[in-house]
């Protein structure tokens, strides 16, 4: 592993020019990522790189869920679940069913065990793409909170229906009401473990002596624990990543400080960037030792090459209908019962039902087929699902992501007016922070606002609304007025989120941000 030190070095630095070049050229990062990995495995002399895996689950999925969690909005996510659930859960085993049928129906040697198979592995949609094309183009809020929230539920559905298929494929029955059982446990037993391990990692960061280091360690640590504890008693691991970054994201600001938030911001954003950066170019550099599988096998390359298309086809279609098939429903759902938007036009769906490039998760869990059963017999298949997994990433990556800016600024789907503006959120929060902060000094503090220049100030400053530099050099007690004051605003922004359903939870952060900066700034008057 040492002598091919320098082409994993060289690798990253690659990642980092392309995703440069894609940013510049405004394409999503994934697309460039694949294509590169793809024209470096044909370069003479190219190392094979290979993991392990039993550890490609291990290694990618828990971070990136996490982050995923970490970043999401719970009030998006609660308000949109029921199109959520829908899209993550009923969306994703119908299809892992039609893909079943059709592989058992198309390809040869493809039991409907296998066909599950498959259908687990090419079923949830990649939201990293998605995101990285989003940031190039402006789409409704609601969109994209259905998006986010989608990808956190799909990939738990998929791995679920793959780990079924697994054992079908193994053992070749399938014991309904056992696996009822087990899907139960699995779905339960892995958000129990989430929110317990979360629980625990929270109150660890309150009680024990940490300093900003220890915080940021204790957060990567955090989901590979609990995919690990999840996992080994048979419950859902990804359910416990992100169930547990669900919980522990919306109590940050209860156990971690200002300068860890800031810092583990900036450790999670470099860390994240690498692992996808490395993944996406894993696809592509994996075809030439899932070529030679194909050719050791016999089959014909053109022939593998048309069931992956077929398969893709399915996908497509598949969730188009779906996306339809949603705006149907609501609007007879509407006659009986009141539903947030029983209209939301048929420009939404299209866009929604493009949004399909597979990705990350797809490419983890086909790698992670054994190369052999229990039994030592080779596991059937294995080379042509890799083949069809691989054929899917990539048409939909390179097809859609590159006509999904250019659908959405063609279609031009207009704001479903969920949130309201983000200037006058804005001046909302200003105002609401103003007069918080106001209130609480006379009511807690009215000989320091009488005497305190520097508080007099401050005071001067909210009820104008004006935001300005300080250069002065406060005293202790001045300092812990002030933090304690911006402790306030944060709890009148917790608040307001929870209030106020039509706020963006996501400018209610970047106020959070600018009052952790502000504190930090404090600290080194």
């Amino acid at each position: 592993m040492l002598e091919h030190f320098p082409f994993y070095l060289s690798l990253i630095i690659v990642i980092v020019l392309l995703i440069m070049l894609a940013n510049k050229i405004k394409v999503a990062y994934p697309v460039l990522l694949v294509l590169g990995g793809l024209v470096i495995c044909l370069i003479p002399g190219t190392p094979t790189l290979k993991i392990d895996p039993e550890l490609i689950f291990i290694i990618f999925l828990p971070p990136l869920l996490y982050e995923a969690a970490w970043s999401n909005s719970w009030k998006e996510l609660w308000h949109w679940r029921r199109i959520i659930s829908s899209f993550a859960f009923v969306v994703v085993f119908l299809t892992a069913i039609s893909v079943a049928l059709v592989a058992n129906s198309f390809i040869p040697g493809f039991s409907l065990a296998l066909g599950f198979l498959l259908g687990g592995i090419v079923s949830p949609p990649d939201a990293v793409s998605a995101s990285a094309i989003l940031r190039f183009v402006k789409v409704p809020k609601r969109m994209s909170s259905i998006l986010e929230g989608e990808s956190l539920l799909n990939d738990a559905s998929s791995l679920i229906i793959f780990r079924f298929a697994m054992v079908a494929v193994a053992t070749g029955q399938f014991v309904w009401y056992e696996a009822s059982l087990t899907f139960l446990w699995m779905v339960a037993g892995g958000v129990i473990i989430g929110l317990v391990t979360g629980f625990i990692f929270i109150k660890a960061h309150k009680r024990l002596p940490t300093d900003v280091n220890m915080d940021i360690i204790l957060t990567l640590v955090a989901p590979y624990v609990m995919y690990i504890v999840a996992e080994e008693v048979h419950a859902s691991g990804v359910l416990a990543v992100v169930s547990g970054g669900l919980f522990v994201s919306y109590h940050r600001h209860k156990f971690l400080t200002s300068s860890s938030r800031l810092r583990a911001e900036n450790v999670w954003q470099s860390f994240v960037f690498l692992l996808n950066g490395l993944v996406f170019m894993l696809i592509g550099l994996d075809l030439p030792e899932i070529v030679s599988g194909l050719r050791e096998e016999g089959i014909d390359i053109y022939q593998a090459t048309g069931y992956g298309l077929l398969i893709t086809l399915v996908l497509v279609f598949g969730r188009m209908l779906a996306a339809y098939g949603a705006v149907i429903t609501t609007k007879i759902a509407s006659y009986f019962i009141t539903v947030a938007d029983s209209n939301p036009g048929m420009k939404a769906p299209l866009l929604l039902g493009w949004t399909g490039m597979r990705g990350v998760v797809s490419l983890a869990a086909a790698l992670s087929i054994p190369v052999a059963l229990e039994d030592g017999t080779p596991f059937p298949q294995r080379n042509m699902i890799l083949y069809i997994t691989f054929i899917v990433i990539l048409v939909t990556l390179v097809v859609q992501g590159l006509t999904l800016p250019i659908l959405i600024k063609k279609i031009k789907v207009a704001d479903f007016n969920d949130h309201l503006p983000e200037e006058e959120t804005q001046t909302l929060l200003r105002e609401e922070l103003a007069k918080g902060s106001l209130e609480y000094l006379k009511k807690h503090h009215p000989d320091q606002l009488e005497k305190n220049v520097y508080i007099q100030k401050m005071a001067h400053r909210w009820e104008y609304h004006v935001h300005s530099e300080e250069d002065r050099i406060l005293s202790r007690e001045t300092k812990q007025l002030y933090i304690t004051i911006l402790e306030h605003q944060r709890q009148i922004l917790i608040k307001k989120n929870k209030d106020e359903k039509r706020i963006d939870e996501e400018i209610i952060r970047k106020f959070l941000h600018k009052i952790d900066l502000e504190e930090e700034k404090l600290k080194h008057k």
